[in-house]
């Protein structure tokens, strides 16, 4: 028996919308945590293929320079042996500032980790705040000229 009261909610309603605005909320939050893991492993497969370069090629040096090294003083050993080794010991420290000042130059240039999700976050904060209006709603309204 009814007692003008139905049983079931509709649909609509306050309810329906504050259930709508909770799953597009949670639909937002999903798309941008997995937008922030995406470029976490992106970032993650980057670091470990350059630290792996990395220690290939520094393995790989230390033996080229180490035997020019030991080239250049053997070949000044009888006339200029002094001079050679302080020879190649400056080239080595200009070699070790030139390569610090290049990883120097190249922190400054790279972009901060995550930027693109920092991004979206802002967009969405805007967004919600009404800061940015609709495109689509900025096209269709009328312009004061």
């Amino acid at each position: 028996m009814s007692d003008g009261i139905p049983e079931s909610t509709p649909r609509g309603g306050l309810r329906g919308a504050l259930a709508q605005v909770g799953v597009s909320l949670l639909d937002l939050v999903r798309t941008r945590l997995e937008l922030a893991a995406l470029e976490f492993t992106e970032q993650r497969e980057r670091a470990k293929s350059g630290l792996i370069l990395l220690l290939v090629a520094m393995f790989f040096f230390a033996f080229a320079i180490l035997a020019a090294s030991a080239l250049i003083v053997l070949f000044f050993w009888d006339t200029h042996r002094l001079p050679a080794l302080a020879a190649v010991a400056a080239g080595h420290l200009l070699i070790g500032v030139i390569a610090l000042m290049r990883l120097k130059a190249r922190e400054k240039s790279a972009s901060a980790p995550f930027a693109q999700t920092l991004a979206e976050f802002e967009r969405d904060r805007q967004w919600m705040t009404g800061e940015v209006r609709d495109e689509t709603a900025a096209e269709t309204e009328p312009r004061n000229e």
